[in-house]
């Protein structure tokens, strides 16, 4: 009898989609990565503007790269906030990356020995660009390009804004930090297709405006995040009746 051989695999199968051409990732990442990269002008004009150093500044980028964290972080500060709850607000603020990276762990498939590199990008753009792609090679090339555009640029933008604070003189009178915000929405807004993701990002929305006037920095965020299970919960709720009245139709019938 013919010896058969098993072939295993550490990585989880690809997931099903059609092929995309590399071009047109490499077209969409870089259009992501270049878009939200110039961004890093605005936070190191805030953090500058803030008091911090320019070697704190450009350390906040090059460590924690997740620019919503660095602008609570900057913000907090600005407004004379204890440096420990500015932390604890930044970081509880940059837990949802978290959740990212447990989906993209699956998506990606990269080897333990990657994971910790691939871990520092993991970003709400990296994320999304990642999550569009049909199939693994282009999740990853997706992810890499992006990261990668992304994080360059982040960098050197943040050392520009850093420099270049004091020619702007009160920073404060620019608005510049609303630009992450304002284009992380611009990435979101397409992506909210059904009524259940848009009644979660309302309630998101409502949640965040009636709690960030009375609550510290980083509470808000995580508290519009129970606005998802909220809408999912009573969705399911609704579905459950729908199909018990079904049921009971159905046997009267």
């Amino acid at each position: 009898m013919a010896e058969q051989t098993e072939i295993r695999t550490t990585e989880p199968a690809a997931p099903p989609g059609p092929a995309k051409p590399d071009s047109a990732v490499i077209r969409d990442a870089l259009g992501v990565g270049i878009a939200v990269g110039l961004s890093g002008f605005a936070f190191g004009v805030t953090s500058a503007g803030a008091g911090l150093s320019l070697v704190q500044t450009c350390a906040l980028s090059l460590l924690v790269f997740t620019g919503a964290s660095q602008f609570a972080l900057v913000g907090a500060l600005a407004a004379g906030g204890n440096p420990l709850t500015a932390a604890a607000g930044a970081f509880f603020l940059g837990a949802r990356n978290a959740f990212y990276g447990m989906r993209l762990s699956a998506l990606l498939g990269y080897r333990a020995a990657v994971k910790p590199f691939a871990a520092h990008w993991v970003i709400d753009e990296t994320s999304a660009v990642a999550l569009a792609q049909p199939s693994r090679h282009s999740a990853r090339l997706g992810f890499t390009v992006t990261g990668l555009t992304l994080y360059a640029l982040w960098n050197l933008t943040t050392l520009g804004g850093a420099l270049g604070a004091e020619a702007l003189g009160d920073t404060n009178a620019w608005g510049l930090d609303a630009a992450n915000p304002a284009v992380f929405l611009a990435l979101l807004a397409p992506m909210l297709r059904t009524t259940v993701e848009r009644a979660a990002a309302g309630l998101a929305v409502v949640l965040l405006m009636v709690t960030m006037p009375v609550l510290p920095t980083g509470v808000p965020v995580l508290l519009s995040a129970l606005a998802a299970p909220a809408v999912l919960f009573v969705q399911g709720r609704r579905e459950r009746g729908q199909g018990t009245r079904g049921a009971v139709e159905e046997d009267q019938s």
